[in-house]
């Protein structure tokens, strides 16, 4: 039943992934966490910093929520409902998004798009925020490592490393 859930659920976040996977973290973290209670709140804050920090695309980590559910067969599962319709989506609407180089209508499909992912990008840093964010001492790590961001061209990776750090050492 787990395998068939995991399909379904990661299924159904593929296809509103808008702009990327960031953009569906809201609604994972409400069916992972909240409805099926898959992982705890902390758990999931911590699945998605270890996808940051590994090579690859980020949201690799759904294989480690559906390795958490249901074992190797589970990350398959996620993997696959993830990846999967979105791949068939883009292959299809690629082909025909091609057909209409020249049209007007393009272009303003691609403008209406963008404040649409960013919107959605935002839910999802603000989601991740509340779960992660814990008193003052993390608000102050996420306050300097954003700062540093806009300040610096600085690999995110050493940022998030350097905060597990700061936190664990402020934590004791």
């Amino acid at each position: 039943m787990n395998l068939l859930a995991l399909l379904w659920v990661f299924g159904l976040l593929s296809v509103l992934a808008v702009g990327g996977g960031t953009a569906v973290l809201p609604e994972m973290k409400a069916l992972v966490v909240d409805q099926h209670h898959w992982l705890t709140s902390d758990q999931f804050g911590q699945i998605y910093s270890l996808g940051q920090l590994s090579p690859g695309p980020n949201m690799l980590m759904v294989s480690v929520i559906g390795y958490r559910v249901a074992g190797s067969a589970g990350a398959a599962a996620a993997l696959l409902g993830f990846l999967l319709p979105a791949g068939l989506i883009m292959f299809f609407c690629g082909r025909v998004w091609d057909r209409f180089e020249d049209s007007p209508w393009k272009e303003a499909v691609q403008r209406g798009l963008a404040p649409l992912t960013i919107g959605l990008m935002l839910a999802g840093a603000w989601v991740l925020a509340k779960t992660v964010i814990l008193g003052p001492s993390t608000a102050a790590i996420a306050v300097a490592v954003t700062a540093i961001l806009l300040a610096k061209h600085v690999n995110p990776a050493l940022l998030i490393f350097g905060g597990g750090i700061v936190g664990y050492l402020l934590g004791r």
